[in-house]
């Protein structure tokens, strides 16, 4: 592989005058990249170093500190060109694209990958989109890394090369990656941070997942880690860690605690009488995620905020809160 010089200009150094101001904003000034236009550009291709860190648009609202060093590689080789959409009719943005892999921003309501032939094919699919996407420019089909259920927004990661697949899965089995989600719960979790750790088994014949007892061989163990970030109006909006992946984890480990999450049909505690908060599905959205790429080994770290159906529930809680 070449090796590439980086081109560091322009550089700048933050004063007092700058500080506490946005990173993307810092960009966008006219002494510098000269529009929020350019300055989102640069963020999106990976050509902003903070402090010799490489940062995304994940980082545009990072608050600058006196002494911090902006940088922007202006030619650098191979910086990815972001697309918006798949195709003239969808509305699945990606956050990234490269030669090997995919990040997706997935809308709730659309499955990650097909349905199996035993069921209804005619739900709609990320894959699929992907498959027609990558099809009309000659590429071959996706290929699935991990996915997220079908009713939750947020962060969905696919290879275009086989190889890769079988390098960013064996992370995911590592259980290396960082997945962190955004959860809309009923009631205040007690203590405001701490881990849930249970033993869970997938019902084949039920479709989903079941507590189970720990010496049970065909359980596995679910653990995750979660902190309270805002107490709304009888529920709370909690940032939950994954430490292993297993299906319908967070709805279920949530729920086993009698914090079912808000808009939850499946994983349910107590009568329906307590559930008082309409809201179309479960409250569960993909936040960030991060990996090795699976060719050359960078940190890569992707995030997005929350959809706006979910930042219209927490802004309804939280004023029912003042």
């Amino acid at each position: 592989m070449p090796q590439w010089t980086p081109q560091w200009t322009p550089q700048w150094t933050i004063d007092a005058c700058d500080a506490d101001v946005r990173l993307d904003k810092f960009l966008a000034g006219a002494a510098r990249l000269g529009s929020r236009g350019r300055a989102a550009t640069a963020l999106d291709r990976r050509k902003v170093f903070l402090n010799g860190r490489e940062v995304t648009t994940a980082d545009a609202g990072v608050r600058l500190a006196a002494g911090d060093v902006v940088r922007v590689w202006m030619d650098r080789p191979g910086s990815a060109k972001k697309r918006s959409s798949i195709g003239e009719d969808r509305d699945l943005p990606i956050v990234y694209e490269d030669d090997t892999i995919v990040v997706l921003n997935k809308p709730a309501g659309l499955l990650a990958v097909p349905l199996p032939p035993t069921r209804s094919r005619d739900a709609r699919s990320v894959y699929e989109d992907l498959q027609e996407y990558l099809g009309r420019r000659g590429r071959r089909r996706p290929f699935v890394v991990h996915r997220i259920d079908r009713d939750t927004s947020g962060l969905v990661l696919f290879s275009k090369t086989a190889k890769a697949q079988k390098q960013l899965k064996e992370q995911f089995k590592r259980h290396d990656p960082e997945r962190v989600y955004l959860a809309v719960v009923y009631g205040h979790p007690t203590p405001a941070a701490g881990t849930w750790r249970d033993h869970l088994v997938w019902d084949e014949r039920s479709l989903i997942q079941r507590e189970t007892y720990p010496r049970d061989p065909k359980g596995k163990e679910a653990v995750c880690r979660y902190r309270v970030i805002e107490q709304l109006d009888g529920a709370s909006l909690i940032e939950v860690q994954l430490l292993t992946g297993r299906r319908n984890q967070i709805r279920l480990q949530a729920c086993l605690r009698g914090h079912t999450l808000v808009g939850e049909q499946r994983y349910v505690f107590g009568p329906e009488s307590l559930r008082t908060i309409a809201f179309p599905r479960q409250a569960l959205h993909a936040h960030r995620l991060t990996f090795r790429h699976p060719v050359d080994g960078r940190a890569m770290r992707f995030e997005v905020p929350l959809p706006d159906d979910l930042q219209a529930l927490v802004g309804r809680l939280r004023r029912r809160t003042s």
